[in-house]
């Protein structure tokens, strides 16, 4: 049977997510999807659909979708709705998780790639983070959460944009894209945003369609978005690193008057990485700076490979993949992508050339 997608929607206190969620439970767009609730916060989907005192409760709604609440374990929600799936019990295509409103979304996205049932059962398509234009600026500053819940997004949809000025959305974007340039931002005001815009945007996949903008950062004071529509590879392997304690600081980019610790940086090279050097040194920063690592991923060019390596991580879980054959034509090189939490770039970009061959 199939990898089931899944998709993991996040957003701080307010930002929006109940209602597109409400909007994807009604709406007649075809689509058999569960969306489980993980853990009630003070917002949830329906009050007069879900019983929030059972510790599971299913509800089949009129367009064919399923409503889900799971408290505490999500593997094991997860897994006893696959189960029930196999079992003919219940019929949905794919799964949009809700986190609560002050959550990191980093232990739900690793949970699809350091448990072994789930990763059999389920296919991590994407994170979609929804932010709340007329409030962002202020909880970036005040709450470390929502400059995670920006760093895991690979899409990135704003809300109550109608409540803002042109000018405040647009300085909201410049920060967002500094924080992460690789989410494209989109505007969802009252829960309306294209469903195929949100459902199979393979965001989160190992896969040799991978690729980074070229203009990712034409330097380090102008950011640009990457829009990256991957296709799933089941030849995946994943690593795990002992966790460690991150240490060593640098200071977050400044910006408009704001600084968030959370930010992103590129590494580039035309020379080939030495295989074994490099694998050396990215254990060794995955154990080192693990913690604070929030999403990282590129296109290498090892020494005597013909093909293309793929190359991400989420905190200290990682995985490569073979991808596309190099081109005879084609310029190689390599590129990766660093979103992280206070990572000092000159550690990582000195230790990377020294892998070079």
């Amino acid at each position: 049977m199939a990898l089931i997608p899944a998709t993991i929607l996040t957003g701080f206190l307010g930002a929006g997510k109940t209602t597109l969620l409400n909007r994807i439970l009604r709406e007649p767009h075809g689509m058999k999807i569960a969306v489980i609730e993980n853990e009630f916060g003070e917002e949830n989907i329906d009050n007069e659909i879900l019983v929030q005192e059972s510790n599971e409760q299913i509800v089949e709604m009129s367009n064919g979708c399923i409503c889900c609440t799971v408290r505490g374990d999500l593997i094991a929600g997860l897994g006893q709705l696959a189960q029930k799936r196999r079992d003919g019990v219940l019929q949905f295509d794919r799964v949009v998780i809700e986190t609560t409103g002050l959550a990191n979304p980093g232990p739900v996205a690793q949970t699809f790639f350091m448990d072994e049932d789930i990763g059999l059962s389920y296919l991590l398509d994407g994170v979609i983070t929804v932010v709340d234009a007329s409030h962002a600026m202020e909880q970036l500053d005040r709450f470390e959460e929502a400059q995670r819940q920006i760093g895991f997004a690979d899409r990135v949809l704003l809300s109550k944009t109608d409540l803002c000025s042109a000018e405040s959305v647009s300085a909201l974007e410049t920060r967002l894209k500094r924080i992460n340039p690789r989410a494209p931002i989109m505007r969802s005001d009252f829960g309306k945003a294209p469903i195929e815009e949100i459902l199979d945007i393979r965001g989160f996949n190992l896969n040799e369609k991978l690729e980074i903008d070229p203009d990712f950062l034409k330097d380090d004071a102008h950011d640009h978005a990457c829009d990256e529509h991957c296709a799933h590879d089941h030849d995946h392997t994943h690593h795990q690193h002992a966790h460690d304690h991150a240490h060593g600081h640098d200071h977050g980019h400044a910006h408009g008057g704001h600084t968030d610790d959370i930010a992103a940086f590129v590494f580039r090279s035309e020379r080939p990485f030495d295989p074994a050097k490099l694998e050396e040194f990215i254990g060794g920063l995955v154990q080192a700076f693990g913690p604070r690592m929030l999403r990282y991923k590129g296109v290498l060019w090892m020494s005597g490979a013909t093909r293309k390596v793929i190359f991400q991580g989420v905190h200290q879980t990682m995985g490569s993949d073979l991808g596309s054959p190099w081109a005879a034509d084609e310029t190689r090189g390599s590129k990766i992508v660093f979103i992280g939490q206070n990572l000092p770039k000159e550690v990582f970009t000195q230790g990377l050339t020294q892998c070079l061959a």
